[in-house]
């Protein structure tokens, strides 16, 4: 094959919108196969590797979805200039490669089309935050709260973080087909949009851990003991939109909070502090005043001594929401970026937050975190941005047309 006649992204994105619109549909009409086979010098392919998560239907994948291993959150800034026009072939494109690649197939001119032939329970889950509503001019169908957060006492906002156009949250139970998606759809982005930043989180994996069991964050806590459980009512009710503008009806909004945890002062502290500052045992994230970890916490339990066995400042008691349906979804990660010279460790938690409205559901909460949670001396928010999830679509379809057609 000779120079000219290579098929590149950048020819495609540069050949002119039809073209480029043109290729697109031609291929999403292609129906999403089963992975390729594998050279027979290449790797055999186990149940999880091959294993496909749906990528079409009303809801988009990557939420509801059983938490994967490995994460990948990226945050985009759209070019100047890039107006509805742009931002409706960039959505075309990048679905087709979110398509593809769920499936185990190749993206269109997939450089590296191996890496794509196990998927891993992969998603691709995209997000619009308040810049990309006013590039398109469709402000009037923003959530009226995706919109940046009040300023919270306790928070060190990092620029470096914080805010962004467009997400890609990319999920897999394997970290090379998360690299490879990660490359695959940031190269179609490349025209439209610059990346602002990537923050890579990890869970336990199926192997170490059953699905279903709620997950130890690297302060040791269980981690989402409260939590809305997919196909419940309360969970439709707590996450996806069923109210405002139709084009955000079945999506959600997210709140991607990085909170570092002081981990070298949170060592210093004895077992019963921590389980004095959390509300709950540490062994098995039962409530102070309970057996089990779901037990119904008691706040109104008091000591021999007469004071709340679970303090008025304890986490869990700051975090209580007793409407199931006004409760967040929390689909956390921990991320840990190594030492410092002096051994300090950066590391700490990528706080994803899915709910129906931020301003019902995360912000009341936040709010009372930031005034009075033991827990504030020991965890540090340092980035935040916000993001108006659109709903799924169908085959032959793609993300934010229901916003942006």
């Amino acid at each position: 094959m000779t120079a000219g006649s290579r098929i590149t992204r950048r020819g495609l994105l540069t050949g002119g919108a039809a073209a480029a619109v043109g290729a697109v549909a031609a291929c999403a009409a292609e129906p999403a196969s089963a992975p390729r086979a594998v050279a027979a010098t290449g790797p055999t392919a186990v149940p999880a590797g091959s294993a496909v998560e749906p990528f079409h239907g009303v809801h988009q994948a990557g939420i509801a979805t059983a938490p994967q291993t490995h994460a990948a959150f990226v945050g985009l800034d759209l070019r100047p200039g890039t107006d509805r026009e742009a931002i409706v072939r960039m959505m075309r494109l990048l679905t087709d490669d979110a398509r593809r690649l769920t499936a185990g197939t190749p993206a269109l001119a997939d450089t590296e089309p191996e890496l794509a032939t196990l998927p891993a329970r992969l998603t691709i889950t995209f997000g619009f935050g308040p810049g990309l509503f006013t590039a398109a001019k469709a402000e009037h169908l923003r959530p009226e709260a995706v919109a940046p957060l009040p300023a919270f006492s306790v928070d060190k906002l990092q620029k470096r973080w914080s805010g962004g156009d467009l997400l890609l949250q990319i999920c897999a139970d394997d970290a090379l087909t998360v690299a490879h998606a990660l490359r695959m759809t940031v190269k179609d982005a490349r025209a439209f949009a610059t990346v602002r930043w990537v923050q890579r989180g990890f869970r336990r994996p199926p192997h170490v851990q059953a699905p279903g069991l709620t997950q130890r964050n690297v302060m040791g806590q269980l981690d989402g003991t409260v939590n809305p459980r997919p196909g419940t009512a309360d969970f439709d009710r707590a996450v996806w939109i069923s109210e405002g503008p139709d084009g955000m009806r079945g999506g959600t909004t997210l709140v991607l909070r990085r909170i570092r945890a002081e981990l070298e002062t949170w060592d210093a502290v004895d077992r019963t502090g921590k389980e004095f500052t959390v509300g709950r045992r540490l062994q098995d994230g039962a409530p102070l005043t309970g057996r089990t970890e779901h037990d119904e916490p008691d706040f109104a339990e008091l000591t021999p001594a007469g004071f709340p066995v679970i303090a008025e400042q304890a986490h869990i008691r700051r975090a209580h929401v007793a409407d199931p349906g006004l409760r967040i979804f929390r689909r956390v990660y921990n991320y840990d970026e190594g030492l410092s010279t002096d051994g300090h460790a950066d590391a700490g938690l990528l706080f994803a937050s899915y709910q129906a409205d931020i301003a019902r559901q995360f912000t009341p909460v936040q709010k009372r975190l930031a005034e009075a949670d033991l827990l504030n001396e020991w965890t540090t928010p340092i980035g935040s941005a916000v993001f108006a999830v659109p709903p799924g679509c169908a085959p032959g379809g793609w993300i934010g047309q229901t916003l942006l057609s």
